[in-house]
């Protein structure tokens, strides 16, 4: 670390290279200033974070797909099943919250932060959104110095003022100004943290609380999606942008089917589990089908062609059963 005057402390070597997902880039750099150095799929997978939710509101433009569990949840989870401490603040005061954040940069730690990407000056496509995550490990008088996913350039800066804005921003998925510190070492053996978060998926998956989430969500879009036309007021912006969060929003591909297929093949070498195997090639066979689905949605957008989100609902109604039958084999 290093800090020649109050305005500015800078932390060395806070990375996490080709990150594809922001949360789990968010975790993965402040777990390897800590020394522990996991693959961005084994922190997906320890956080439970594979899920799906179809979320729509009078007060949306249009209806969003989610492939992952709700902000925070994923982190808090890997750090429970790695046995390190997680410490996480909230605020309504801006003071307050740059206060968290500078005293645990001065004592030499990263920051994890959960704020609305719209605000960060760096980002080219300017999109409420705000469950977005970063690590900070620094800042001087005018920028703060952050870690973002590679798609986004990796350490990046922004000013402060944006920065206070995007924390502070209110809206669905915000935070108040969250900010969060790991520390500790590893406690459980890995292979068998591996198994534990992969049930617990399972059973999340299997038995969603409400309609929209979990295999029933899946089965929900499918009912849902071939109305998509007729709900948007500008099908040609809706659709393809709904197509290209699916893909490229951070997801890791396939609605983060690929992050977790990945996490999946990562378990199986270790623990042997040959249901983990099983599950690893069913998700192998799931994850194409989540590219073909967004491609179809993109295409009814483009063409205004309705046969493109009729297909898109018979692949979503397969998906439905056969993540159901993949988390089935995989709950134990």
């Amino acid at each position: 670390m290093r800090g020649s005057n109050m305005d500015r402390v800078i932390i060395e070597n806070v990375s996490f290279p080709g990150g594809l997902h922001c949360e789990t880039t968010t975790l993965g750099a402040l777990l390897r200033h800590e020394g522990l150095e996991l693959s961005e799929p084994m922190l997906f997978g320890l956080g439970e974070g594979l899920g799906f939710v179809y979320w729509d509101a009078k007060n949306m433009d249009f209806p969003f797909l989610g492939g992952r569990v709700k902000p925070m949840a994923l982190t808090r989870t890997a750090a429970g099943r790695l046995g390190l401490t997680l410490d996480v603040q909230e605020t309504a005061s801006p003071r307050k919250a740059w206060q968290n954040v500078t005293t645990a940069l001065a004592a030499g730690r990263p920051v994890g932060l959960q704020l609305d990407c719209y605000h960060l000056e760096y980002f080219g496509t300017k999109v409420h959104f705000g469950g977005h995550f970063v690590a900070m490990c620094g800042y001087d008088d005018t920028h703060a110095h952050l870690i973002d996913t590679a798609q986004q350039g990796g350490a990046v800066t922004t000013t402060l003022a944006s920065l206070a804005r995007a924390r502070g921003e209110r809206g669905p998925m915000t935070a108040r100004n969250l900010s969060f510190t790991i520390t500790g070492s590893p406690t459980l053996d890995l292979g068998d943290a591996a198994r534990k978060a992969i049930a617990g998926n399972a059973r999340a998956f299997l038995n969603p609380p409400i309609a929209n989430l979990g295999h029933r969500g899946i089965g929900k879009a499918a009912r849902q999606v071939t109305k998509w036309l007729d709900r948007s007021r500008d099908p040609a912006h809706d659709l393809p942008l709904a197509a290209t969060l699916m893909e490229r929003g951070g997801t890791g591909g396939s609605l983060f089917r690929a992050l977790y297929r990945d996490f999946l093949a990562e378990a199986a070498e270790i623990t042997g589990d040959d249901n983990i195997r099983l599950g690893h090639r069913l998700y192998a066979e799931i994850a194409p089908l989540w590219t073909e689905v967004a491609d179809l949605v993109a295409a009814a957008g483009k063409t205004g062609d309705p046969a493109h989100l009729a297909r898109a609902s018979e692949l979503l109604r397969e998906l439905a059963e056969r993540e159901r039958h993949a988390m089935q084999m995989l709950v134990g």
